[in-house]
């Protein structure tokens, strides 16, 4: 399936076939026509492949939308943070502009998504009258993915920049321009798409088709829908330019956290996913292994040639090596504080923070200023990389882990503490493997009341999900942007200077190659380490740990953001899109 996404276009050149290795049985009748396509399972499997072709375009996922959504907050940031007024930066730092030239294209993510959704829409279309879904499990299967294909394109829609028109039919001349429509419409038809998908969707390994998690099943569809209920009951930027919750009762506080504790409790109890080891999660991801029923809910596949996880989020590599045939990686990574965020013996830390790079085939200290995502790592692969500028790895769109914590939050605003604690504790437990006293000592805490287990909800999601993009939404939706990266600021500052619980963290690192000529070993990134110590061991080398010189123009907590992070929590729409609308569009919100 690591090939899924070359296809054949079909159907007006929006609805996609699969190249299949076996020929199709295709009927007599022109392939072109809908009727034929819909009502012949291996044409209408295939235009899953024409959705999922806008999703790895050059500039959609692949290059755009998952190296700079996110990016920057208090658990990641654009690795070449100073560089505050160049297109990347721009992207990150709360200052974009409309003609960023990264995005202001006619073929960037924006388009690539509605491009994505009116295959989907097609398909939608042409599946409830031609599928026979009631009767054709295929079919049912089909229009299930199709529907959730369409959401999490909307998902990332909205996310990326905020109030966006609103597409659930195919295009026609009336429709061909739209003004923005406002979330809470597209969020009511996407809750009740993914309920519908769901009665139409297999669990994991129910079918052959559900054995991949490059194909959708039941559990994701359950688990998206449960995301976008949070986002939808949560905080929002507007139209009027507030930052607010919804005034639609149907999309209240309340009634989305009883729609996501239901979900999850549904995926939790049909037993179809489990936790696997920390390591052992993201090692799978690396390789490959696309086997569903883990901890791995869905993956956005790319094939070998498309694709640029590793190349923007992963471990750097500034040379070519045995590992990688690129020398790329590491376009963004963890804000330096979440090196010091995680606790003694948390196995989490070392899987997600990386404070080395590749040179030579040689791990190198990095800077402080200048980490990585351990997450994704050219070294884990079973193949070596060998094109230029993708890798190919398919980027996890969700875990289980994502419902657990889920079911925790929703269940503590609903029920309390006690009723959501033991969802919280797998996670915690599987952080802390080797250390249960630990584990209890946190939860007594926790459940101490609803605002202490909400707190240690924030939190435990910051050291769970670094390096997955899903900080900034979450944050958003708590209405914490502007607290968390106004505390980041202030850590960050503190870490430089060594002021605060830092002050007593060596101003070196202290470090030398390991036995095996690859492997560094590093003395001086924990608490309780000293410089004493650490010259004391004799490490041939030392460098200094700091994040900004004495003469850079701008430090490095300055450059975090540039305006008011609440006030540009969305993109505009570029103005490619904006000038094309026919008057519809504008981006007067942001001021």
């Amino acid at each position: 399936m690591k090939k899924f996404l070359n296809i054949a276009l079909v159907l007006t050149g929006l609805v996609a076939i699969s190249s299949c290795k076996d020929a199709l049985e295709a009927p007599s009748k022109s392939a072109l026509d809908e009727s034929v396509i819909f009502s012949t399972p291996d044409l209408a499997e295939g235009t899953l492949a024409g959705i999922l072709q806008s999703f790895g375009e050059t500039n959609s996922y692949r290059g755009r939308y998952i190296a700079h959504y996110g990016i920057n907050t208090d658990v990641e940031v654009n690795n070449s943070l100073k560089t505050a007024t160049d297109a990347r930066g721009e992207l990150a730092n709360y200052n974009t502009p409309a003609n960023n030239t990264n995005m202001n294209t006619d073929n960037n993510a924006y388009a690539k998504f509605y491009e994505g959704i009116e295959r989907a829409n097609l398909a939608i279309r042409g599946l409830r009258k031609y599928g026979n879904v009631s009767t054709n499990a295929r079919m049912a299967q089909v229009l299930g993915e199709a529907l959730t294909l369409r959401a999490v394109l909307y998902n990332d829609l909205i996310k990326g920049w905020g109030d966006v028109p609103a597409r659930f039919e195919p295009i026609t001349g009336e429709t061909l321009y739209l003004p923005r429509a406002d979330r809470d419409v597209i969020y009511k038809q996407l809750l009740a798409d993914l309920e519908e998908a769901a009665t139409l969707l297999p669990w994991p390994n129910q079918t052959a088709v559900t054995s991949t998690v490059e194909h959708i099943n039941k559990a994701f569809a359950k688990g998206l829908r449960a995301r976008l209920a949070l986002y939808a009951g949560g905080y929002g930027f507007r139209l009027d330019g507030t930052v607010r919750l919804s005034t639609d009762p149907d999309l209240s506080k309340e009634k989305m956290y009883a729609i996501t504790k239901k979900e999850c409790l549904e995926i939790i109890q049909s037993n179809t996913l489990k936790l696997l080891p920390f390591e052992t999660t993201f090692r799978r991801l690396n390789e490959e292994s696309l086997l569903a029923g883990q901890e791995s809910m869905w993956e956005i596949p790319f094939s070998e040639g498309r694709g640029r996880v590793i190349f923007d989020l992963g471990v750097r590599h500034t040379t070519i090596d045995k590992y990688t045939g690129q020398n790329r990686g590491g376009a963004n990574g963890p804000n330096p504080i979440m090196l010091y965020e995680y606790e003694q013996g948390d196995v989490r830390r070392d899987v997600t923070i990386v404070p080395y790079e590749w040179t030579n085939g040689v791990q190198v200290p990095s800077v402080l200023s200048r980490l990585y995502f351990g997450k994704y790592r050219y070294e884990w692969m079973k193949r070596r990389v060998t094109s230029t500028n993708d890798d190919g790895l398919n980027w996890m769109y969700m875990r289980y882990s994502d419902v657990l914590l889920m079911a925790a939050e929703a269940i503590n605003e609903l029920d309390g503490p006690s009723a959501a604690a033991p969802h919280l504790k797998l996670v915690r437990e599987r952080a802390f493997p080797n250390n249960p006293e630990k584990v209890t000592a946190f939860m007594a805490q926790a459940i101490a009341s609803p605002t202490a287990f909400f707190n240690a909800i924030v939190n435990e999601r910051a050291l769970e999900f670094t390096g997955e993009m899903l900080r900034k939404a979450d944050l958003i939706r708590w209405n914490l942007l502007n607290v968390k990266l106004a505390e980041a600021k202030t850590k960050l500052e503190q870490l430089d200077k060594r002021e605060g619980k830092y002050a007593n963290l060596p101003a070196r690192i202290y470090y030398r190659t390991a036995p095996d000529g690859e492997t560094v070993q590093i003395y001086g990134l924990n608490f309780g380490e000293t410089d004493a110590q650490g010259v004391a061991l004799g490490y041939p080398s030392n460098k200094t740990w700091t994040l900004s010189a004495s003469n850079d123009p701008i430090t490095y907590w300055n450059a975090l953001y540039v305006k008011d992070p609440n006030s540009r929590q969305i993109w505009p729409i570029w103005q490619y899109f904006v000038d094309n609308s026919n008057g519809l569009i504008n981006n007067d919100h942001l001021k």
